[in-house]
Formats: structure tokens, C-alpha cells, sequence
């Protein structure tokens, strides 16, 4: 680290003082107005400087998600990408960043593959999630490799309350989508837990436009989940538990090139356990262990398909990580932590190397005082392969009155080079160095009503060394990238609606090209208005996106499209509940990302009209 930095971040640690309210990690998690994953701790959202997004199991039910994706559309600055329908692979670009950019958590634990980088959100079920957070901008200080564009952490089911409240849902729909679900939760003034058991399947849509070889039949989807969260606290400083995620099942998808059926039998599982002490008045660590694994096996229904077609990928990953909270006076607080991880790929590939390990350190300085707050941050990673990385962070908050901030912050990131990138014996690159980035970002945010708020985020970030092919399928350390881009949240009640509004403006650019980055929209914009009478509720839901480009050269251009959703509920009785979607209300034809054959290029197809109906059932015990 130069030491102008370091000056730099010295400069910025006041000495004013004011109280910082304390909240446990099970409440913050049943709360929306609290983040966990933006500092790694509880904290209430006003209090972190970073942008954050939250969606609590509330809102999944409001509006009524069936996919992760659904969710993160609704992120401002989001660019989602699918090759299908229910289960296909699904691309999120994050602040104009890659799918690779962007840090995926499920309790904690890194789940995306190490062969590709990228995290299979398609196989999420909604039933298993309580919460999702999305942090957006750089988090590399506190978790190191792939948060340039920000954190992503998924929270499984949670127990609360007292007694036992078992929840059935059975739901079906267009293409033959039929979904069931038990969830039985509870606990009493000790101990919580929540298991989940759920089945999605669908016969799907044919996710191709052309009829070149076996691709005119539909790709049907099939998903059994279960989760599991358990948690005892023994007394008011110790609480131990462990959580667990299993997915699995299959897919269908079209070949695009020798007119084969190909399927895939995918596994993406997560298990951590945690202890969480309060050692005295200052001090509280918490210590966690896991284990992780995203399974890909690709088989064909054509006897005589040749071994090519067939292929197996397996991430097996064992990961560590010590958090200890330091509250030295009512104004300043210091994070001390530590983390380690390795990764071991099994593939039916052959690969140069197939394990590595990253170990690292982090500290955190963060001053809350009435004329303005600051957060600091420095990590080191230690890694097997490419050595080490230093990254930091620096924000500054200042209040200019009882409804207004202001929030001027700094940070850097990197993305490790995958074991594709590195290890391939066909097309790796042994050379290669992580990617690194250095983000500059101005936050307003004005509370100008009891309910309504306003939040918007005006960023850029710059890109180093990052990893793009040559002309002989060589990844290189070659291109550099610069992303301007304006986020706006606005939520507001209106004659009785719940409003809720996100838009982003993103120019993400090759700076060497000047071309557009791929399949990054530019412009983005979800509205969604909400309605409660009595025991009935109704909602409206509208997706905008703009044009983007399919390919770096920006050759190949897909056009921007408009969504309307629709969704009504009614509370039959105290037990049971009726809830009806439709999705894409006018049936737009669109694609989010194109593929080539023999007989050209095309879009892929994306569902039209859809609806689905649920009854939930929740017996009284």
C-alpha cells in the first residue's frame, strides 16, 4: 500500500463521540430497515455508508417472487441476462460489473463455481430464502476476491417465535409448472429452527427460435430443495447454530450446435455453523466454519452422442472466518477479523491444477459522531497461486440536518483469475493476475417524510488488468474498463399504495475500444405499487430496460423492452391464502442474450404470458 493511502485514511479517524444502538444478528434479519453483509455485523441501514438493498421474506411473499432473479431486477443498476426459461443459466451485472464481479453468499458461505466464477442463482429456490441483501459497490476490504461490484448475501429460512407454525403451499401454472412446499418453523425463548422441503417443476419453454436439430422441444425444469436453520442461545452472551441449503435436481437445454438433448443434473448445497459470544462490554466475536459444493454433470438423452457432449464439473469448497466486534466507547468501534478458504475442483477436464487455498486479515475503523461519521478499511489476501492483494476502503457521512446526508466514499477490489482461466490445459493462462478496480462514489439520502425516502448513489469505477480472451482463446490481463453510472431509490405511500421505485443509469465502457461492455443495459427502472383492503391485497409490478449489446464488438444489438406484471391476494381465513400472478401481461416478445448456429444468430426465447396460482395453508397449533 503506497503511503499517501495510508495518510489518506489516517487523516479521516475523528475523536467525537455518540451512543450506537446495538442490535443481534436474529433481529437484524427480521428487520428491513437493518443490513448485515454491507460491514460484515448488524447495523441499522442508515448507519453504513454503502448502498444497500433489502429484501426480507415479507417481500418475497408481497410480490409473490417464484426467482432470485425476480428479485434482483428490482436493484437499481441491475442487468439480469437468462437463456431461457424457469432454470436457465441466469447473468447478473451489478454497477456494469461481470457475473464473475459480483460476490455471492448463502449464509455466509461462497458458492460460485471455480471452474466459471459464476454463482448458479437460477437453481435458488424462493421457498428456502428469508432475506437478500445487496450491497452495492466495492466490499473487497472486508471480503476480498470478487466484490468489485458489490455483495450479494442470501439468508436461508429463519425460526422465530414461540410454539411450532408449519406452512403449506401448492401452486400451479402456465407450462405446466406445478410447486409444493412444507415449511414448519418455531422455537421458544431459547431456541429457533426452520426446515424447509420444497419441489418446483416445470415442463418449460423451448428456449431456442430455430429449428436446427433437436432444439424445437421444451426445456423442462425440475428442483427439490431443503433447508435447514437451527439456533440455541444458552444465555445472553452465547448463541451457537448451524444452517443448511441443498438443491438439486435437473434441466433440460438446447444444443446450439450438433442437434443433440442435452440435460443437466446439477447439486448446489451449502452447511455453516456459527458461535456467536459476547465476551464482556466491548467485545464480541463470532466464529464460523462451512462448506459449500455446486455440482454440474452434463449428460444427453441421444445414446449415440459422441463423448464430447458429456462433462462434469464439481466445486467442493471448506471455508473459515473469525469476526470480533470491538465497541471501545460510544463513538468508536473497530472490526478485527480473519478469514480462509479453499477451493478443489473435480472435472471430467483436465486441468493443470485443481486446489488453492486464500487466507486473509482485515480491520475496520468506524467513528460515529453528530457532525459526521467516517469507516475505514484495510485487508490483505494471501493466496496460493497469484500471491498477495491489499485492498481498502474510506467513507465519510455527514448529516446535513435531521433528514438529510451526505456520503463521499472510496474503495478498492479485485477479482481472482478462475480455474478456467488459469488452469485449463487447452485454454489457460498460468500468468494471469486478478483483476482490480478503484471505485469513487457520492450517496444522498433524504427522509423527507415519515413515509417516503429518497436515495440516490452517483459512482464510477475503473478497471485494471482485466481477463478477456485473444484471438486464440487465451485469456490475458488486457482490457481496461471505466462505468459511470446514477442509481435512484425512492419509496413513497401514496393514497393509500406502498410505492417503490428503483432507476439506474450506467455507462459502461472499454476504454480502450470505447465499445459498450456486453449485455450491460443502460438504462434500467422497476416500479412496483402495492395495496392492502381488508383481507384482500393487489399489486402491479413494471419492468423497463433498455437496448444493449450482445457482443464486445458491439456488432450484435437486442432491443429494449417494457414488462407489466399483476398480482392479487386474499386471506380466506386466518388459515389459508389464495394468492394469482401474471407475469409479462401483454405478452412481450423479447431476448436477453442470443446464441448462433448453423442457420444464424438468434435470441433467446424468454416466457410470455404466465400466470400461477398458490394456496398457502397455515394450520393453527
Amino acid at each position: 500500500m503506497k503511503l499517501s493511502r495510508l495518510a489518506l485514511a489516517v487523516a479521516l479517524l475523528p475523536g467525537v463521540q455518540v451512543f450506537a444502538a446495538e442490535l443481534t444478528r436474529d433481529e437484524a434479519l427480521k428487520l428491513s430497515d437493518t443490513v448485515v453483509s454491507a460491514n460484515r455485523e448488524p447495523q441499522r441501514r442508515s448507519q453504513t455508508p454503502a448502498a444497500t438493498t433489502v429484501f426480507n421474506r415479507d417481500d418475497i411473499e408481497r410480490l409473490q417472487i417464484r426467482s432470485v432473479a425476480e428479485l434482483l431486477e428490482r436493484v437499481p443498476g441491475v442487468s439480469i441476462t437468462r437463456t431461457g426459461g424457469a432454470g436457465s443459466q441466469t447473468g447478473l451485472f451489478l454497477r456494469g460489473t461481470s457475473s464473475t464481479q459480483t460476490l455471492v453468499l448463502v449464509d455466509g458461505q461462497r458458492i460460485a463455481a471455480t471452474s466459471s466464477g459464476t454463482s448458479s442463482l437460477e437453481f435458488l429456490s424462493p421457498d428456502q430464502i428469508e432475506r437478500i441483501e445487496v450491497v452495492r459497490g466495492s466490499r473487497s476490504a472486508l471480503y476480498g476476491s470478487d466484490a468489485i461490484g458489490g455483495v450479494v448475501q442470501i439468508f436461508t429460512r429463519q425460526g422465530s417465535g414461540q410454539g411450532l407454525a408449519p406452512a403449506v403451499r401448492f401452486g400451479a401454472g402456465s407450462n405446466g409448472t406445478f410447486e409444493r412446499s412444507l415449511n414448519l418453523s418455531g422455537g421458544n425463548g431459547q431456541t429457533r429452527f426452520s426446515l424447509g422441503v420444497a419441489m418446483d417443476e416445470t415442463q418449460g419453454i423451448d428456449a431456442t427460435r430455430d429449428s436446427f436439430g433437436a432444439n424445437g422441444d421444451d426445456d423442462a425444469y425440475r428442483n427439490r430443495s431443503l433447508s435447514l436453520n437451527v439456533a440455541h442461545r444458552f444465555n445472553d452472551r452465547l448463541e451457537a447454530g448451524v444452517s443448511a441449503l441443498d438443491q438439486r435436481g435437473e434441466l433440460e437445454f438446447d444444443d446450439t450446435f450438433d442437434g443433440f438433448q442435452p440435460t443437466v443434473d446439477f447439486q448446489l448445497s451449502s452447511i455453516s455453523g456459527f458461535v456467536d459470544a459476547k465476551l464482556n462490554d466491548v467485545w464480541n466475536s463470532r466464529l464460523e466454519v462451512g462448506h459449500s459444493e455446486d455440482k454440474r454433470d452434463t449428460g444427453n438423452d441421444s445414446p449415440l452422442a459422441p463423448d464430447y457432449v458429456f462433462f462434469s464439473y464439481s466445486t467442493y469448497r471448506d471455508s473459515a472466518s473469525w469476526v470480533n466486534t470491538l465497541q471501545l466507547d460510544s463513538a468508536h468501534q473497530l472490526l478485527l477479523g480473519a478469514d480462509w478458504h479453499e477451493d478443489r475442483l473435480h472435472s471430467s477436464s483436465d486441468f493443470a491444477q485443481d486446489a488453492r487455498w486464500n487466507q486473509a486479515a482485515f480491520i475496520q475503523h468506524r467513528y460515529t459522531g453528530n457532525a459526521f461519521s467516517t469507516e475505514i478499511g484495510l485487508r490483505h489476501d494471501k493466496n496460493e497461486q497469484y500471491g498477495s492483494e491489499n485492498t481498502w476502503n474510506a467513507a465519510l457521512t455527514v448529516p446535513l440536518d435531521t433528514r438529510n446526508d451526505v456520503i463521499v466514499s472510496y474503495s478498492e477490489g479485485f477479482r481472482a483469475p478462475t480455474f478456467n482461466e488459469l488452469y485449463d490445459s487447452w485454454f489457460g493462462n498460468p500468468d494471469l493476475t486478478p483483476e482490480k478496480s478503484k471505485s469513487y462514489e457520492l450517496q444522498w439520502r433524504n427522509r423527507y417524510s415519515d413515509s417516503g425516502s429518497l436515495e440516490l448513489s452517483l459512482y464510477r469505477t475503473d478497471i485494471e488488468d482485466a481477463i478477456v480472451s485473444d484471438a486464440f482463446w487465451i485469456p490475458q490481463n488486457v482490457q481496461t474498463a471505466r462505468i459511470n453510472g446514477l442509481e435512484a431509490t425512492l419509496r413513497q405511500d401514496v393514497f393509500g399504495w406502498q410505492a417503490s421505485l428503483a432507476a439506474g443509469l450506467i455507462d459502461p465502457r472499454d476504454r480502450d475500444s470505447g465499445h459498450t461492455l456486453a449485455r450491460r443495459a443502460k438504462r434500467t427502472l422497476s416500479l412496483d405499487l402495492d395495496r392492502q383492503f381488508g383481507d384482500f391485497s393487489v399489486g402491479a409490478g413494471w419492468r423497463a430496460v433498455s437496448g444493449r449489446y450482445d457482443n464486445a464488438e458491439n456488432t450484435i444489438e437486442l432491443g429494449g423492452y417494457g414488462l407489466l406484471g399483476l398480482r392479487g391476494s386474499w386471506q380466506a381465513n386466518s388459515e389459508v391464502k389464495l394468492d394469482l400472478k401474471l407475469n409479462n401481461l401483454f405478452d412481450k416478445d423479447y431476448a436477453e442474450t442470443t446464441y448462433s448456429t448453423a442457420n444464424g444468430r438468434y435470441g433467446y426465447n424468454t416466457e410470455g404470458r404466465t400466470a400461477l396460482f398458490a394456496v398457502t395453508w397455515t394450520p393453527s397449533l
